[in-house]
C-alpha cells in the first residue's frame, strides 16, 4: 500500500511540472513569434467545389495577436487605457476567393481566441459576397452560449437572432496556433463552419461530431472532425512543432446521392509583415511575392 501510495504522489508531482493546455504556453517562445509587431500571412492555393464543380482561386489566412475588449468584444483602441477590460487574443481573417462562371465570391471569417483565458472564442464573424447579394453573421459568446445575428438576402432565411450553447468549429484553427492540446477530442457537439453554412445553407446548430488527432509522419500532425449526421468532413495538416503552423485543410461533403465535393487548399507562400502599414502603391509588388 506504501509503495502505491508513493507511486500515486511520484505521478502527481510529475503532473504537475507538466501543464497542458493554455498554462502549457512557453512565454518566451510565443512572444518571439507572436508580439514582434508583424502579422503571419498565409496564402493557399484554392480548389473550391461550387455548383458540382471544382473551381481554382487563393485562399488567405492571417494570424495576428491583438487586445481585445471583454466587454465590447472588438480590438481596443488604447490597450494601455483599457487595463484589466482587455484581453488578449488570435485572431484569425481568413478569405477565399474564386469565380462561378462570369461572377467571383469572396468568403471572409474572422475569430478572436483567447491566449491565456480559458474561455470559447469570444466574437466569430463571417461574410459572403457575390454578384447575386450578401450574407453576414456574428457569433457573441455570452452567459455560456453564443448570442447569434444572421443576415442575409435569401427569403427564406432573412434576418434572424439564436442562440447556441456549442464550440464553434471554426475556433480550430486558432486553438492549433495555441496549443494543439487545447482542442478536445472525442464525441462533442459543435457548430460547424460559418462558411460551410453558407455554401449549403443547412440551418445553423450545434452538431454531434468526432473531433481526433494523430501524428502523420515527418513533423506533421492533423486533425480530422467528422459529422456523420450532415455528412462533413474536416481535415487540418500543421506543423507539430512550435508554432504549428497551417499546412493545409480539407473539406468534404457527402451528397445525398452518395457523391463527394472535396475542396482543398495548399500553403504556398508564408511571410511575417506589418501589412497594414504597406498601404501604397509602391507596396503592390509585394503581392507578388506573396503568389497573389
Amino acid at each position: 500500500m506504501k509503495n502505491l501510495f508513493n507511486l500515486g504522489l511520484i505521478l502527481f508531482i510529475f503532473s504537475s511540472c507538466n501543464p497542458t493546455g493554455r498554462k502549457a504556453i512557453n512565454e518566451e517562445q510565443f512572444a518571439s513569434h507572436w508580439y514582434q509587431g508583424k502579422a503571419e500571412i498565409n496564402v493557399f492555393d484554392l480548389k473550391q467545389m461550387r455548383y458540382g464543380e471544382e473551381r481554382e482561386g487563393n485562399a488567405v489566412m492571417i494570424f495576428v495577436t491583438e487586445d481585445f475588449s471583454k466587454r465590447k468584444q472588438v480590438k481596443v483602441d488604447d490597450p494601455s487605457a483599457a487595463g484589466k477590460g482587455a484581453i488578449k487574443v488570435m485572431k484569425l481573417n481568413m478569405t477565399r476567393d474564386f469565380v462561378t462562371g462570369v461572377y467571383p465570391y469572396h468568403t471572409m471569417l474572422s475569430v478572436f481566441t483567447p491566449v491565456y483565458d480559458d474561455i470559447n472564442s469570444p466574437k466569430i464573424t463571417a461574410s459572403m459576397t457575390e454578384w447575386c447579394g450578401q450574407s453576414f453573421a456574428q457569433f457573441n459568446w455570452k452567459n455560456n452560449k453564443y448570442q447569434i445575428n444572421l443576415f442575409s438576402y435569401f427569403e427564406a432565411e432573412g434576418d434572424q437572432e439564436l442562440s447556441i450553447s456549442a464550440m464553434a468549429e471554426d475556433e480550430i484553427f486558432n486553438l492549433i496556433r495555441l496549443n494543439p492540446e487545447l482542442l478536445p477530442t472525442g464525441h462533442t457537439k459543435l457548430i460547424p463552419s460559418l462558411i460551410f453554412n453558407r455554401f449549403t445553407h443547412i440551418p445553423l446548430d450545434s452538431e454531434s461530431a468526432v473531433i481526433s488527432k494523430r501524428k502523420s509522419g515527418g513533423n506533421q500532425a492533423e486533425v480530422e472532425v467528422i459529422y456523420s449526421e450532415i455528412g462533413r468532413k474536416l481535415l487540418i495538416k500543421y506543423v507539430d512543432a512550435f508554432p504549428h503552423e497551417i499546412i493545409s485543410w480539407q473539406e468534404t461533403q457527402s451528397k445525398e446521392d452518395g457523391t463527394e465535393e472535396v475542396t482543398i487548399a495548399v500553403r504556398k507562400k508564408v511571410q511575417m509583415m506589418e501589412y497594414w502599414q504597406k498601404n501604397g502603391l509602391q507596396d503592390e509588388s509585394l503581392r507578388k511575392s506573396l503568389g497573389l
